[in-house]
C-alpha cells in the first residue's frame, strides 16, 4: 500500500478498498492554497497505480467544502512570478504562465483520469475551484446545506481550470451553465439536483457521507 501523507489532505483507505480523502484546511474554510492543488493532484495520481485502492469518496472538514481560491496565497504566488518574470519580455512571460496554469489543470486532471471511480460529497459552500474539482469526480452528491457557486467573473477572471469544459458536458444544459457562469450566482442543492449536477441530496453532512460510502463499498465489491 503507497503512503499518503500531505499538508492539506486527510486521506484513510479501508480494508474494503475504499478511499477517504478529506480537504483540511478547516481553519482556512478549506480554501486552496498552491499546496492544495498540488497535493490532490500527487493524491489521486498514486491512487491510479495503488492497488489496494478501489474507489475513492472526496469530501471535507469543517464549515464547508471550500471558499474556493487561497486569495492570499494566490497573491504571494503572483508576487514571486512576477519578480521571476522581471527582465522578461511580454512573449515569454506569457509562455511562462501558461505553464503554470497548465500544471494547475493537469492537478485536477488528475481526478478526472483517475481510474478508480469517485464521488464527491460537498455541504455547505462550494465556490470557485470546488466546482471545477466536482466536475472533474464521478458522481456527486450534497448536503441539504450545500451550494455551489461559479464565483470566477465576480473577480474578473474566467473559469478556467475545468469548470467551462466539463460543467456543460455534466449536466447537458448550456443555457443554465452560462446563467450560473455569467452571474456568479449561488445554486443552492435543490437547484443542483433539479439540473443533473449532483444525484443525491440528504438531510446533513452525516447522512451524506453515510451514502456516499454505502455506494462506494458496493463499487469496490
Amino acid at each position: 500500500m503507497s503512503s499518503y501523507t500531505f499538508e492539506t489532505l486527510a486521506v484513510t483507505i479501508s480494508s474494503s478498498g475504499v478511499a477517504h480523502v478529506e480537504i483540511n484546511r478547516p481553519k482556512s474554510l478549506n480554501a486552496f492554497s498552491h499546496q492544495t492543488w498540488q497535493d490532490i493532484g500527487q493524491c489521486f495520481a498514486q491512487f491510479k497505480t495503488d492497488g489496494s485502492v478501489r474507489c475513492i469518496v472526496l469530501s471535507a472538514r469543517g464549515r464547508m467544502f471550500t471558499a474556493g481560491l487561497d486569495l492570499k496565497d494566490a497573491m504571494k504566488r503572483a508576487a514571486e512570478r512576477q519578480k521571476e518574470d522581471e527582465g522578461r519580455d511580454a512573449a515569454r512571460t506569457g509562455y511562462y504562465q501558461r505553464l503554470y496554469l497548465l500544471e494547475f489543470q493537469d492537478a485536477l486532471s488528475q481526478v478526472e483520469t483517475c481510474d478508480k471511480p469517485v464521488i464527491s460529497v460537498v455541504h455547505g459552500a462550494c465556490i470557485g475551484i470546488g466546482v471545477d474539482l466536482n466536475v472533474a469526480c464521478d458522481i456527486r452528491i450534497a448536503a441539504k446545506d450545500a451550494y455551489y457557486c461559479v464565483k470566477e467573473v465576480d473577480i474578473g477572471m474566467a473559469a478556467d481550470i475545468g469548470t467551462s469544459q466539463r460543467l456543460p458536458k455534466v449536466v447537458g444544459n448550456d443555457s443554465w451553465v452560462r446563467d450560473i457562469c455569467y452571474t456568479a450566482r449561488n445554486v443552492p442543492a435543490k437547484e443542483a439536483l433539479a439540473f443533473g449536477l449532483v444525484s443525491h441530496v440528504y438531510k446533513t453532512k452525516d447522512e451524506s457521507i453515510k451514502a456516499a460510502f454505502e455506494l462506494a463499498e458496493t463499487i469496490a465489491s
